[in-house]
Formats: structure tokens, C-alpha cells, sequence
């Protein structure tokens, strides 16, 4: 159910190891560094699927992290209805343990995975603000559009529409696990 999403990690994840490797001094994502953790954005539908089905066989994690899921929650909604720009705000991610490390590291969203490279969606290029790109030098970048449409269709796939075409803060996910939970 989940090998096409787990196909396309694959690949994200040996892009951004490559953009590593050719770009040590300006990568500078490390284990706890956690900026990463605190950028708003939701996920699609797929990628709330697996993490549901992770997460669901973790109820130490859900129960652990449900104040924290509740705190991000509200955040998020007060983001939403106050019409607040996302990219602008600041939001502790649920799955962020005390460590500072990833509670979900495996199963982490496209979001995550690529946040610590130079990447372009609809024209506009993001990079990391604690990096060491020069905003005056070309780098690799990843282009973000292909990878959210085929995770737009994945959740199409999995869910029908509208669900599938929805997204989700990952708050939403621990919250609300059962809802994300495919049916088998």
C-alpha cells in the first residue's frame, strides 16, 4: 500500500544525500539541530497514512507526545484563522522528542526529508536559514512541485476524493490516528 510512497523517500532521501556530500560546508543539518522541527507546513494524505500506521504502533509515542500534539494543534489553528502567513511562523513539531530528535525519523514527511537542501516550489527557492548557502552561487536544488503531485496523486489513490486531496498539520495525525488509519 505504502511501497510507492516508501519508493519516492528512497529517492528524496539519496538526492539530498548526494546535495550532502557535494555541499558539506553548507549543509548543516545534524542530529538535534531541530530547526527544521519548528517550520509550519502540512502533509498529504498519504503522508499522514503512514504515519498513522507508525504511530499506531507506538502508543507510547501518542501518549507521550499528546500535549505537545494538543499545544501544535491549537497553534496551527490560531495560525489558520488569525490569516497568518505559515512560512512566517513557528511551530514545535508533535513528534519532536525532548532530545530534539525525530520520534518518527523513518517515516518522516517530504517536508522533513528535504528541508536542510535548497529546493524550489511554484518559482519561489527556500533554503535552510542556519545553512552556509550563498544566496549569490547556483547549487542542486530540489523542485518540490513534482514530488507534492505525486504524493497529491498517492493520496488520491489510497483515499478518493475530497480526503485525498486534502492536507494535514501532523498534529492532526496524533490526535486523530484512527482517522488516518487505511482500511484493510
Amino acid at each position: 500500500m505504502f511501497s510507492r510512497l516508501h519508493n519516492l523517500f528512497k529517492f528524496v532521501d539519496a538526492t539530498v544525500d548526494t546535495i550532502y556530500q557535494q555541499h558539506a560546508d553548507e549543509v548543516q543539518c545534524k542530529p538535534g539541530c531541530a530547526d527544521c522541527c519548528h517550520a509550519v507546513f502540512d502533509i498529504s494524505f498519504i503522508e499522514a497514512a503512514n504515519l498513522a500506521v507508525f504511530l499506531s504502533a507506538r502508543q507510547e509515542i501518542l501518549e507521550k507526545q499528546h500535549e505537545a500534539a494538543m499545544q501544535a494543534a491549537v497553534a496551527y489553528e490560531q495560525l489558520i484563522k488569525n490569516d497568518k502567513d505559515p512560512a512566517a511562523e513557528r511551530i514545535r513539531c508533535p513528534l519532536l522528542g525532548q532530545d530534539n530528535l525525530c520520534l518518527a525519523h523513518s517515516e518522516r514527511p517530504i517536508n522533513c526529508r528535504t528541508y536542510g537542501t535548497p529546493t524550489i516550489i511554484n518559482g519561489q527557492t527556500h533554503v535552510c536559514g542556519l545553512s552556509n548557502f550563498d544566496n549569490q552561487l547556483r547549487y542542486p536544488t530540489i523542485d518540490l512541485a513534482p514530488l507534492q503531485d505525486s504524493l497529491h496523486q498517492y493520496s488520491l489513490d489510497l483515499a478518493g476524493e475530497p480526503v485525498g486531496s486534502r492536507r494535514f498539520p501532523i498534529a492532526w495525525v496524533l490526535l486523530k490516528t484512527g482517522y488516518f488509519l487505511p482500511n484493510t
